[in-house]
């Protein structure tokens, strides 16, 4: 790969082993960020004497900044150097987690959560260094261990944040994520070693901010059509305004010398129909387990009347922890098989659990069962090869764009999913609900058969 200054055979186990915990550590400091707080966030609320509304705009504006750091700074990172970059974000995320820590009320809190949104780019570099200094089978393993353990965290830490959002107070929250982020910094700096610095080329800034601008229109008009109706000005004025971005990002793409992603590579099959099937299972399968069945759970009058913790303990923390035994099972034979084969098993098997779900949503137990299969099909083979194929299809003149774009993906799929079955889970139709999630996991499995990519990449088999 061009740039690459590491000889993948000469790697030592014990370098890449630090290299490796180095790059945990980092992409774990985001996932604390993204959902530890989470529990937390009545307690911001009444520390800081503020409104839920406006913790909630924290989050928001945090995971907003996130989607579109991964865009931009992955890309950036092809010209400038990926560990340059990965330290960097930490950094400027640790300096975010100092001032929430810190801070005296919302508005400081905020910013602060903006600064944090840095981390956003953890996971996208990560897989870029990790596809620069590892041989194509040891990139896949490596992968689906970053992607389990970072899944079994997922299942985990908001437990913790809850937990020490009661006893200590927010501020301990970000402390622990300040912790990890300095030690992350520090690891990498030392372990991680330097790739494509000084390839040279320019960055299309032109369109970044087209694409960074049409993102964060759709993000926040979906969010906006959740909350106020989807034929609300603000929405629709989000929407048409992100659409027409878009637009402009293709027409800028045509013109300039050295693109974000040269246009031909958007058109294509090899770049595409990914998007698309990361979008789609996303919008699938994350409100299913992340809202659905969550609600359901806790609905006393329709549902199954748990708690908030015994909830999260039968159908969060479950998918979770399987997750991390099958995510590096789906890393160790997606590069032998094919990795699209990895994803359609993934996808069927996410479908079948969605249907059992669906079919038996009145039983508790049984959903549990389904949400075993979820564990297999969605948090291991799912989300581990829909990551590495973002990396393994991406241009060679332009490796960080595919993931960035495919990150972009998992974060629009997320709330679009939500938006969606949000008016029916709110009439109490959670069959229906489930049934939304099927059809639309379905789409993804169709779109994962359009993906097109060349026979082999470095004798991988795609």
């Amino acid at each position: 790969m061009v740039g690459s200054v590491v000889d993948r055979p000469a790697a030592t186990r014990q370098r890449t082993g630090l290299v490796l915990t180095a790059l945990i550590i980092g992409v774990v400091s985001f996932q604390l960020n993204a959902t530890m707080v989470t529990p937390a966030m009545p307690d911001i609320a009444r520390t800081l004497g503020t409104t839920t509304d406006l913790v909630g705009l924290s989050q928001t504006m945090f995971l907003l900044i996130g989607g579109l750091a991964g865009v931009v700074l992955s890309r950036l990172s092809d010209h400038v150097g990926r560990r340059k970059v990965l330290v960097i974000s930490l950094l400027v995320m640790s300096a975010g987690s100092l001032i929430a820590m810190l801070a005296p009320n919302i508005g400081v809190l905020i910013a602060a959560r903006v600064l944090q949104g840095a981390s956003g780019a953890t996971f996208q570099l990560t897989y870029l260094i990790l596809r620069d200094v590892l041989s194509p089978k040891q990139f896949g393993q490596a992968l689906g261990l970053v992607t389990a353990i970072n899944g079994g965290v997922g299942g985990l830490d908001g437990l913790a944040g809850g937990a020490l959002a009661d006893t200590v107070g927010f501020r301990a929250v970000f402390a622990v994520i300040l912790g990890l982020g300095v030690i992350a910094a520090l690891m990498a700096g030392r372990f991680v070693p330097e790739t494509h610095a000084g390839t040279g080329g320019r960055m299309d800034w032109a369109g970044a901010v087209a694409l960074t601008g049409a993102l964060a229109a759709l993000n926040l008009g979906i969010s906006q059509g959740n909350d106020q109706g989807w034929l609300s000005p603000l929405a629709l004025g989000l929407l048409i305004g992100g659409a027409v971005l878009l637009a402009v990002f293709w027409r800028v793409e045509n013109r300039v010398g050295e693109p974000l992603m040269a246009a031909r590579h958007l058109r294509s099959r090899q770049v595409w129909p990914l998007v698309a099937t990361t979008l789609l299972a996303l919008t699938g399968v994350f409100c299913a387990i992340n809202f659905t069945v969550v609600l359901l759970s806790q609905d006393e009058q329709l549902g199954y009347g748990m708690n908030a913790t015994l909830s999260a303990l039968m159908f969060l923390a479950p998918p979770a922890v399987i997750g991390l035994a099958s995510g590096p099972v789906a890393g160790w034979l997606a590069p032998r098989v094919g990795w699209r084969l990895v994803l359609r098993v993934g996808l069927a098997l996410s479908i079948a659990s969605l249907v059992f779900a669906a079919a038996f949503a009145d039983s508790r137990w049984l959903v549990f069962a389904a949400f075993i299969g979820l564990g297999i099909g969605y948090n291991g083979l799912v989300m581990t090869t829909l990551s590495g194929l973002g990396v393994v299809l991406s241009p060679k003149e332009s490796p960080g764009a595919l993931p960035g774009m495919n990150g972009a993906a998992f974060g629009i799929g997320a709330s679009l999913g939500i938006g969606i079955v949000a008016p029916t889970v709110d009439g109490g139709d959670y069959h229906t609900a489930l049934w939304i999630s099927v059809a639309v996991t379905a789409l993804a499995l169709v779109a994962s058969f359009l993906i097109k990519p060349p026979s082999t990449i470095e004798g991988e088999n795609i």
